[in-house]
């Protein structure tokens, strides 16, 4: 072997190293229950559908689901909202210890009063999220969503977007996730695990 090469290939083999631990860092952070995990996401200053401030200190007060999505939206997120809706009336009082999030990943259209006609439509139980488009991307960049445009006939435009629900524990903590389309006995009993968590 080229001596020469030597140091490169130490270099790289450091380097492939402590980028597995990272990943195996990062999937331990992540994984629902780590007691080392600590709060998912990052520190996020926006509005609720009424106009009120909300920061990531909403999603540390009681176990949290939180979908992201946006008004404009054909399937998945009327489709979603409307299930999560029933999911928690089927909890009855303890879904009370839930509290659930729709956060706009379209926040241009998405003014507080357009989630809250919207999101009023479907639930008492959901309190809509939007606020500055720079603030919002970088919450979601912070929480791991999936957000991107995608230009449609004319002017107009539509969002791909990550479709599952986040589930958070009391700490904020990543607790696990609701696919889109999930069986509806797994996802309440994702949920009655949460509320006691």
């Amino acid at each position: 072997m080229n001596r020469g090469l030597m140091p490169f290939l130490v270099a790289a083999i450091v380097l492939l190293a402590a980028a597995a631990g990272w990943i195996t860092f990062q999937s331990y952070r992540h994984q629902p229950g780590s007691a080392n995990a600590g709060p998912f996401g990052v520190p996020f200053q926006l509005v609720t559908m009424n106009s009120q401030p909300i920061t990531e200190a909403a999603f540390r007060q009681k176990p949290s689901v939180v979908f992201f999505g946006f008004t404009h939206c054909p399937e998945i997120c009327p489709t979603t909202l409307f299930e999560l809706d029933a999911w928690l009336k089927q909890l009855g009082p303890e879904g009370q210890n839930i509290n659930a999030y729709f956060v706009t990943v379209d926040p241009e259209r998405d003014t507080a009063d357009v989630m809250k006609t919207y999101v009023g439509n479907v639930s008492d139980r959901i309190t809509g999220i939007t606020g500055d488009p720079d603030k919002m991307a970088a919450m979601l960049k912070g929480y791991s969503v999936y957000a991107r445009k995608v230009a449609t006939e004319g002017n107009d435009y539509t969002m791909d977007h990550t479709a599952s629900v986040f589930l958070l524990d009391s700490k904020g903590g990543f607790f696990g996730t609701i696919a889109y389309g999930e069986n509806p006995d797994t996802a309440v009993a994702k949920l009655k695990r949460l509320a006691k968590s």
